[in-house]
Order: C-alpha cells, then structure tokens, then sequence
C-alpha cells in the first residue's frame, strides 16, 4: 500500500519569491537557480564583474591600498610634484640657477628684479635666485637625514622596548622623559653654541638626539598592539624567534604610524634647521641657507622687502608640501579613516 503524499502547497504561499517562480511559468526555478549562480560567480558582486571582489580576486594588503588611495588624492598629488621638484634642484641646481651663490658685487646691493635676475640681489650683491635654489639643497639634506637619524634610532629603541617591555621598558620611558623636559630650541641654543663646524653635521646630530623620543614612542605603542594579534601568537605558539616575530610579523604591520609621524616631522626639521641659523647657532657661512638669508635681510625688510620674500617663502612651501604629504599618507594608513 503506498504512502500518503504531504498535501501540496502552492508556491504563492512562499511570499515573494514563490510567486516570481509561479509567474515565470515552465522552467522559472531554474532560470532564477541559473541567474543566482551567474550573480555568485560572475555578476556585479562576484569575480568577473566590475567591482571584482569574488574569490579569484586577491584581497590588497594595506600598502597596496593605501597607494591606491594616495594615486586618487590630489592632496598627495601637489605635494609629491612638489618635494620632486626639491630633490632634483637639491641634486642638480645647475638646471635652473646658471650662476654661482657666493659671485657677489657690492655695487649691486639691495638691487631689485633685473634681466636674468628675477629676484634681485641681496645685501651683499648676490642673486637671491641662485640662492634660494642652491639654498633648497641644504634644506632638504638636513630634513632628509635628520629624519632618517630619528627614525631608525626612535624606531629601534621603541620597538624593542614595547617588545620585550618589563626593566628596558621602564628605563627607556624615564629617559624619554627627560629628553621631552629639554625645549628644542633652547637646547638649540646651548649645544650648538658652542660648535664652531660650518658643515650640516652638528645640525643633523642636534636633531636626531632631541627627536628619537617622540618616535619612540610611537613605535612603542605601535608594537605593543600588533604584538597581541592573533597571528603573531599562533607564531610564538609555533615555536618563532623573537628575531623573527619581530622582522617578519610585527615590524610590517607596526610601521606605518612611524613612517607618517616622520614624514610630517620632516617639514619640522627643515623649519627648525632654519630657526637654528636665524638665530646664528645653526648653518654658518659660507654655507648657503635660507635661515641664513632670512636672518641677513631681516635688517633690510623695509629698504628691499625681497631679500626676505624669496627665501621666507621657498621655506614655507617646502614645510608644507612635507606636512600635506604627511596629512595625505596619515589618511591613507589610518584604517579608521576608510
């Protein structure tokens, strides 16, 4: 004797979906089946559509995205063109200043624009172009490598010490402190004073032992946090040096607030070499400088007004191209920005 079949139920008793399969007639289940498989494996959400985030697809890693969002910020843009400009006058300024930065003429003193000088001379009878162009390479060496300096010593310290934390923690905190204590300026004044070197050496080295602190920090916040990720615990479960944690899981992923606080630090520097010799304890002549510049037109401001324009203002758009870039890789990084 068979079984008793279940009482049939109409499609429309499945909502919507049941009454699209009804209206579709013969063979409406499986065209809605075909069009579903199509949507999961190659419509608009899958793969082969055009946002193209299906399996196939390989997920960006943070760098990857990050450029992808610095190439669509004009931000970025400007400021990047414009710190390439910098460096290749910094390196070549033979390209656009002809002449030399220290060929004076006294009987041109405080003389404005003329034919093939756009910026007139300063109170020596020196072209203020040439300057300020050759001037761009002094800045940028000191900004570049200060930066570097501070990086690589705040970075090193910071990281070990929010590794391993416990007495190396402790002693490097309290010594951040007291550098902190220190105002840069004023320390400025008393280390450097006593420096007779013109070259950019005793600058750079001011910087580097006044700044690691403020990166060190960073890095050590920065480390402390990827260190509890699951990934770098199923490393240590899994038997991984402390070398290795640290170079191949917690120094990629702990970077990037470090290489933005640099990066907006660097216009820093270069503002701060610039106070440095406008004071008189920074860059020293014959070296050409535009704090240097700046602190010789000072007296002149009234009688030739652009011996201190041109170079005050070259100052400024190199400080804040660095900061926009800074700003610009900052949002980028930043996840909580996306």
């Amino acid at each position: 004797m068979p079984e008793p079949r279940e009482p049939f139920e109409p499609l429309e008793s499945y909502g919507e979906e049941g009454r699209a399969i009804a209206s579709t007639g013969a063979g409406g289940a499986a065209d809605l089946a075909t069009a579903e498989a199509e949507t999961l494996e190659g419509g608009p959400g899958g793969p082969g559509g055009p946002e193209g985030t299906g399996a196939d697809k390989k997920a960006r890693s943070l760098w990857s995205d990050a450029w992808h969002d610095l190439r669509r910020n004009p931000v970025f843009i400007v400021s990047a063109l414009v710190i390439l400009f910098l460096v290749v006058i910094s390196i070549w300024p033979s390209l656009i200043a002809s002449g030399d930065p220290l060929d004076c003429d006294l009987s041109k003193a405080q003389e404005g624009s003329q034919p093939g000088h756009p910026f007139g001379f300063n109170g020596q009878g020196c072209d203020v172009y040439t300057r300020v162009v050759y001037g761009a390479r002094t800045s940028v060496t000191v900004g570049v490598l200060a930066t570097l300096g501070v990086a690589l010593l705040g970075g090193v310290l910071g990281g070990l010490a929010g590794f391993f934390g416990g007495a190396w923690d402790g002693v490097l905190s309290r010594i951040t402190d007291v550098f902190f204590a220190i105002p840069v300026v004023l320390g400025g004044l008393v280390l450097l004073s006593v420096v007779t070197s013109a070259t950019v050496w005793p600058v750079i080295g001011f910087m580097v032992l006044l700044g690691w602190p403020q990166l060190s920090r960073i890095a050590r916040g920065s480390v402390i946090t990827a260190k509890q990720n699951d990934y770098v615990q199923a490393a240590r479960a899994l038997g991984a040096s402390n070398s290795r944690m640290l170079l191949r899981h917690i120094a990629p992923n702990a970077i990037a607030p470090v290489i933005v606080v640099a990066t907006i630090a660097l216009g820093t520097y270069i503002a701060l070499e610039a106070t440095l010799s406008y004071l008189g304890v920074g860059l020293k002549p014959p070296t050409v400088s535009w704090g240097i510049d700046i602190s010789s037109a000072s007296q002149y401001i009234r009688n030739a007004p652009h011996m201190l324009l041109w170079p005050a203002g070259a100052l400024a758009v190199t400080v804040l191209a660095f900061i926009m870039l800074g700003d610009a890789v900052r949002d980028a990084l930043d996840p909580k920005l996306r």
